[in-house]
Formats: C-alpha cells, sequence, structure tokens
C-alpha cells in the first residue's frame, strides 16, 4: 500500500502534469491532451480520498491529527490545481475556439507538447531513453509515460520504452512531428543518424 508520502508526491508530479497539459490542449487546440487531463483529474481525485482514508486511521492523538492536517491541505491544494487544469481542458473537449491571441502565443512559444502513441513498428519499442537519445536528436523530452493505468513521471535514462506506451513530451513545434514518426514507425533511427551521437538521459 503506498504511504501517504508517496500518495502526496504523485499528486504533486501529476498536478503539476495536468497544468502543461491543459495549457498545451488550449493551445494547440489538442483533444489528446485534453482527454489525458480529465484521466489524469479523474485519478487525482481518487488518490487525494485515499490520503483522507490513510490520514484517518493514522491519527492516534490531537497532534498526529494536527500534523496530518497540513498534508491534507496540501492534497486539497493539489486538487485544486487539477480541477482547474480539467476546467481549461473542457475547453477544448466542447469545442471552444482559442481567441486569435493564443494563435500568437503559440506561434512565438518556443516549446510545445505532444502525446505519441509507441507502435509496434517503432524502433522506440525495448529501448531506453538512453540509447535512443531523444532530447538532443528531436527536440523532445519525455516529461512522462503513461503504460496501461499507471504513470512515469520524470523517466530517466534506463527507463525502457514499450509497445502503446504514451509518450508526454515537451520541445520544439519541428521535434514533435519527428518524435511522432518515429513513434508510428515511419522513419527509423538510422535516418536520424542517431548512432553517431553519444548517448543522454532523455
Amino acid at each position: 500500500m503506498a504511504t501517504i508520502k508517496d500518495i502526496l508526491v504523485e499528486m504533486k508530479d501529476m498536478s503539476e502534469l495536468m497544468v502543461d497539459l491543459s495549457y498545451s490542449a488550449v493551445l494547440f487546440n489538442s483533444k489528446d491532451a485534453a482527454e489525458e487531463v480529465i484521466t489524469l483529474e479523474n485519478k487525482i481525485n481518487s488518490l487525494n480520498y485515499e490520503i483522507k482514508k490513510q490520514s484517518l486511521l493514522a491519527a492516534r492523538s490531537v497532534e498526529d491529527a494536527e500534523r496530518l492536517t497540513v498534508l491534507l491541505e496540501i492534497a486539497e491544494a493539489a486538487e485544486s490545481i487539477a480541477n482547474s487544469a480539467k476546467d481549461i481542458a473542457d475547453l477544448v473537449l466542447k469545442g471552444f475556439k482559442p481567441h486569435p491571441v493564443f494563435k500568437m502565443v503559440m506561434e512565438e512559444s518556443e516549446e510545445t507538447m505532444v502525446r505519441v502513441v509507441v507502435k509496434k513498428e517503432s524502433q522506440l519499442v525495448q529501448k531506453s531513453l538512453g540509447e535512443l537519445f531523444l532530447a538532443t536528436r528531436t527536440g523532445m523530452r519525455v516529461i512522462s509515460i503513461r503504460r496501461d493505468e499507471s504513470w512515469i513521471y520524470g523517466p530517466d535514462r534506463n527507463t525502457i520504452i514499450f509497445e502503446d506506451d504514451i509518450l508526454i513530451s515537451k520541445g520544439t513545434v519541428t521535434g514533435s512531428g519527428i518524435l511522432q514518426e518515429l513513434a508510428d514507425g515511419e522513419i527509423s533511427l538510422d535516418e536520424l543518424g542517431l548512432d553517431d551521437f553519444p548517448h543522454d538521459s532523455n
């Protein structure tokens, strides 16, 4: 069973990811990103319930209750952030059309965020992020991976990519297209000259 600390860390990481995803969903009119926000918001609601339950079981004295109250307030704050991110994502799912100012922001933005599904034909499968050196070769940094119903936050060079993994990545607009083609198996690693570069963390 996850500890209260583990749950708080997961809620923190998840709420931060939701903020990135929700703004990107609006800026780039991405329903994929918006749908990920909704999925995460449901997960955070469940985590907040779990932390409340564990706190009630853990409190053995008034002093314990006071200490746990602080943690519960942090959890509530994380859920509030998640709910706000969901409100933003809902705009995209409801067909909200961004104001022209959003297009200006998008054009001037140095970074974008994408959600790609790794297909079985992709050469990303069964390779670590260190082997792939994606940040240098594509300009994209993998910030989280959704695998079935679980998430990997802040994956490192040793993280292995599997078929059907969903990569949430942040980087350049050009790089996002390259990463999509890699994930789809439309281009090979050799075409990018990856073997000519030293390995890195991401």
